[in-house]
């Protein structure tokens, strides 16, 4: 099986973390952070939630609270620490700052049944790149998968001294690191490939390395001064499940069929037996939600089951149905999914403008046939998008109203599942 990531250009790893997560203080959430399924992980006064590895209680010594942080101090012997809670698919956010050639770690899907976290699950790596002896080693450098994958050369790497964002996200087995915004290094936990490069790596020997569905997560110490801040985590099945579901997986109520060419509506949109929403394609047209909304998260899975095809999620419709409406397009054309198409009557601010598109910053689409997420946060005067976890666009001064959310039947079959709106509450 051929690697998810090798050498990636710069534009198609770019990718800024989720909602500007590394800006908020350590015992705030933003409104759009609650509504996406976010929640603190450390509360920058306490060990609430965390513990010392193999232990019942934070450590004794070693690792200190200080001004909101976590700081693991040199030679302080205090060990590893974990979470108390286990997490299977998870997004984690987490800033971090190191001292001149200091070495350290983020560890995940951790069990406790071996000597030391990095025993029983794969690690972002924390390093000083320019002074630490590990630098001669590609796969120890800051953001990688710790002696299994390299991060990519072109990540942004903040100084010694200076804080840096990190981002794991793991869904479906499909493991996702990001330093401060791009997207440095991708694995497939459930291939071949994996199980290939555990078998030749040092980690060969350790019982249950790197398959654990579920497990802690773990800050490490290494002897070197570290310190860590605005820990922050969402549980994606919980996640995935928030809000309102606006698709119930058995009929369409709570949506109108538009499709003004048509003199039969019925056989371009229908419910299958395994709840997914399906579009022939044909007439052009879309549905519709019944209900109007202004701020929210919207999620929903999409896919097109036989040939690449063109698609769109519409967002704050407003005015009279017809082809196409007053709206903002999220752009779901097979290899664009990402793109803003701006088919309101009020201008908006996009990068990479063309005309009345607001370009992606790369391609974060799986392989045509299989499933991809979409996670939509439309906030006011901003809308974010974000391809299968990968931020891909963020527009501002967008027309405010309350509007309906369609889909769109452009020419080829598409099937939708799991589509649901979590309202921010500003």
């Amino acid at each position: 099986m051929k690697s998810l990531f090798h050498a990636i250009p710069a534009l198609s790893i770019l990718a800024v973390s989720s909602l500007s997560l590394a800006s908020a203080a350590a015992d705030d959430l933003s409104p759009a952070e609650k509504a996406a399924g976010w929640r603190m992980l450390f509360d920058g006064e306490s060990w609430k939630g965390w513990r010392g590895y193999r232990k019942d209680a934070p450590p004794e010594k070693g690792w200190a609270i200080e001004d909101g942080t976590l700081h693991v101090k040199a030679n302080g012997g205090g060990g590893d620490i974990v979470t108390e809670e286990i997490f299977g698919d998870f997004e984690l956010s987490i800033e971090f700052k190191v001292a001149s050639a200091a070495n350290s770690g983020i560890i995940y899907r951790v069990d406790e049944s071996l000597a030391y976290p990095w025993m029983t699950g794969p690690e972002f790596q924390i390093l000083d790149d320019a002074a630490s002896h590990e630098n001669q080693f590609p796969s120890h450098t800051v953001g990688s998968v710790y002696d299994l994958y390299i991060a990519a050369e072109t990540k942004p790497l903040k100084l010694a001294g200076e804080w840096n964002h990190a981002r794991i996200r793991i869904s479906d087995g499909i493991v996702k690191h990001f330093l401060n915004g791009m997207k440095v290094a991708q694995y497939d936990m459930n291939s071949e490939e994996w199980t290939d490069k555990i078998a030749r790596s040092k980690f060969r020997d350790m019982e249950g390395f790197g398959i654990q569905k579920r497990g802690r997560i773990s800050l490490q110490d290494h002897g070197n001064d570290v310190w860590f801040r605005n820990i922050k985590v969402r549980d994606l099945e919980a996640s995935a499940a928030r809000g309102t579901m606006l698709f119930n997986g058995r009929n369409l109520r709570g949506w109108e069929v538009v499709l003004p060419d048509a003199s039969d509506d019925t056989a371009t949109f229908s419910v299958s037996e395994n709840a997914v929403l399906r579009c022939e394609g044909e007439p052009t047209g879309y549905i519709r939600t019944t209900d109007k909304h202004d701020n929210y998260v919207l999620r929903l899975d999409w896919r097109y089951p036989e040939d690449a095809g063109n698609s769109g999620v519409l967002l704050r419709a407003v005015g009279f149905d017809k082809v196409w409406p007053n709206c903002i397009e999220a752009q779901l054309m097979s290899g664009n999914a990402g793109d803003f198409v701006n088919l309101s009557d009020e201008p908006m601010t996009m990068p990479r403008t063309e005309g009345r598109f607001g370009r992606r910053s790369h391609n974060a689409e799986n392989p045509l046939g299989e499933w991809n997420t979409y996670e939509i946060i439309a906030n006011d005067e901003e809308i974010t998008l974000y391809v299968n976890g990968e931020r891909l666009n963020h527009a501002t001064e967008c027309p405010t109203r309350a509007g309906y959310v369609a889909l769109q039947s452009e020419g080829v079959p598409i099937e939708f599942r799991n589509i649901r709106l979590s309202p921010i509450d500003n």
